[in-house]
């Protein structure tokens, strides 16, 4: 017969996956936040670049309808805070 764990030591293991998963994560989080900072690093090149070559970025931006870009949900995809 399996001998049942006792609930201290079911709770110890519990504690002990929140806190692999949190460790996971934080990791997760920075190498997004790295990730994030390489992007907004290339932006700024291909931003001066355009500067460089005369496009004004500010004055397309304020034409009608360039602000008009929807951001597109995946087909079929929730968001988080929906599935929360």
């Amino acid at each position: 017969m399996a001998v049942k764990k006792s609930r201290s030591e079911e709770e110890i293991e519990r504690v002990g996956f929140h806190k692999g998963s949190l460790a996971t994560l934080s990791k997760e989080r920075e190498e997004l936040s790295r990730m994030v900072q390489i992007v907004e690093q290339l932006m700024h090149m291909h931003i001066e670049e355009l500067k460089k070559m005369g496009v004004d970025l500010a004055a397309e931006a304020a034409k009608p309808g360039a602000t008009k870009n929807p951001v597109k949900k995946m087909k079929g995809k929730k968001d988080l805070g929906e599935m929360l």
